[in-house]
């Protein structure tokens, strides 16, 4: 079979183009011919070498895919051949990813596809969705009539945040840079808009919630955004950050008594455990977009296997609008 492979981290050319066996599923496993797969910012970051999570040489990157089931390993009963599925499956650590013609599956990291979306787009949702869910839905535990702050409210995970919040019966804010942006968060469910780089966040604290603060703050972007965070929340509100490899000062969250949630998705394959939660997710995630509830907005560059740097490469130039997609087949 045809993939994509590194031999070693760096720049974007270091993909280079393999004949590698087609692999024998296992014991709780299926075999998947995959259709597309998504770049996510952690993609670039394990190819790059600034994370450490690269699997055995020849690895094989990204963990966001859809495609169709090929073969069954021993033991499994929940899926069938024929079957269309998405799911994250790996790209790090021991787990190989999905840039590949087939890749091998745990049954516990897929569901199956909603018939609402394309491979595209069901290749997209994995990451975002689950980051979204876990930070809104497990740890924040939104409840209708609640007002949410969405910090970078049209980012990839930011966008289906605000879906996610507006489907809850949220009252739901978005952070963008400019007007696009906010015309697709407004699209998205977003109540209200802040353009960051024109309003302080006391003047929207003001404006939006008479001072009092925001009940509940996903940041999805980090950095200073989230010394906003703490500052843009309510006393005894919920700050969600998926972004907090950074320094901050934590007065402001001990004065006003707040709880801080960190949510990074992939933990499980970091740790080796809670693998049965990400299908538990994904299969929530599915039922919202066969309810016309949630959508992913995909980047309008088309990428072929072959191409997958040119895409890693428009991730990190910060140009993509919407989530970056390698079509693997077709």
């Amino acid at each position: 079979m045809k993939a994509m492979i590194i031999r070693q981290t760096g720049t974007p050319d270091v993909f280079e183009l393999a004949e590698l066996p087609v692999p024998e599923p296992r014991a709780g496993q299926v075999r998947i011919r995959v259709m597309a797969s998504a770049v996510n910012p952690i993609d670039c970051k394990i190819r790059s070498g600034a994370v450490p999570l690269v699997p055995a040489y020849p690895a094989v990157l990204q963990g966001d895919m859809a495609g169709v089931v090929d073969a069954l390993g021993p033991g499994v009963t929940d899926f069938a051949v024929g079957d269309a599925v998405f799911g994250f499956i790996g790209g790090l650590k021991s787990h190989q990813g999905a840039l590949a013609e087939y890749a091998l599956a745990d049954v516990r990291l897929l569901a199956l596809k909603p018939g609402a979306l394309d491979f595209a787009a069901a290749a997209a949702l994995p990451v975002v969705g689950m980051t979204a869910w876990e930070g809104l839905i497990e740890r924040a535990c939104i409840e209708p009539g609640q007002t949410v702050l969405v910090q970078g409210g049209a980012g990839g995970v930011g966008h289906v945040a605000v879906q996610l919040a507006h489907a809850a019966g949220c009252r739901v804010v978005a952070t963008v840079s400019g007007k696009d942006k906010g015309k697709l968060a407004r699209q998205l469910g977003a109540d209200e808009i802040v353009y960051y780089r024109d309003e302080t966040v006391a003047d929207y604290v003001a404006r939006l919630t008479g001072g009092r603060g925001f009940d509940v703050v996903f940041d999805s972007v980090g950095g200073a955004s989230l010394d906003a965070s703490l500052q843009a929340a309510a006393v005894g509100g919920k700050v969600v950050a998926i972004a907090a490899r950074s320094t901050h000062d934590l007065s402001p969250m001990h004065g006003k008594g707040l709880d801080l949630a960190v949510v990074f998705s992939l933990s499980p394959f970091v740790h080796g455990s809670g693998f049965e939660r990400i299908g538990q997710r994904l299969r929530k995630l599915a039922s919202l977009v066969e309810a016309g509830k949630l959508r992913v907005v995909l980047d309008p560059h088309v990428f072929t296997l072959q191409a997958v740097g040119a895409a890693h490469a428009l991730i990190e130039s910060g140009g993509a609008h919407g989530k970056v997609v390698v079509r693997v087949a077709g």
